[in-house]
């Protein structure tokens, strides 16, 4: 199979990665960039484990082509944090208890990353719908979704 070049912009970093046309953009996050956090759950677009951020919106990694990304920003949960400290809304995962077993946190962190950009002061029913397309199996999402009104409040001058 023939690979191309792509040139893709990571986290604020450019990268050239040789791939196949075919190539998921998880499977060149992970593979190629070392870029594990994004993690691999149903490979079919349903759980949201792997979501990521392309030019600010939730994506699925695992059913996006990574040909398809050149030329837009691509955000994962490494990026998220800045010289090595946690950002505030992955700290307010880790203080209310929201990452459970943790396999599905960088799918909702990333989910609700984009939902406080856009609306940093989300009601409820708002955090519910922007996390409607991540899974996890581990609670109730109880946790999850206090750790996001959390990070909202802490977020508020």
């Amino acid at each position: 199979m023939s690979k191309q070049l792509l040139r893709l912009e990571v986290n604020g970093r450019v990268h050239e990665v040789a791939a196949p046309g075919s190539a998921l953009l998880l499977e060149v996050l992970r593979e190629q960039l070392a870029l594990t956090g994004t993690k691999q759950g149903c490979d079919g677009g349903e759980c949201g484990a792997c979501t990521v951020l392309v030019d600010g919106q939730p994506r699925l990694a695992c059913i996006t082509l990574a040909a398809s990304v050149q030329g837009k920003r691509v955000e994962t949960i490494e990026g998220l944090s800045q010289a090595g400290r946690m950002s505030g809304l992955q700290k307010a995962f880790h203080e209310h208890l929201g990452t459970q077993c943790g396999y599905c946190t960088p799918g909702m962190v990333m989910a609700a990353e984009a939902l406080l950009r856009r609306e940093p002061k989300p009601s409820e029913a708002q955090i519910r719908e922007a996390l409607a397309g991540n899974i996890c199996r581990c609670t109730g999402y109880v946790k999850i979704i206090e750790s996001v009104q959390a990070a909202a409040a802490e977020a508020q001058p």
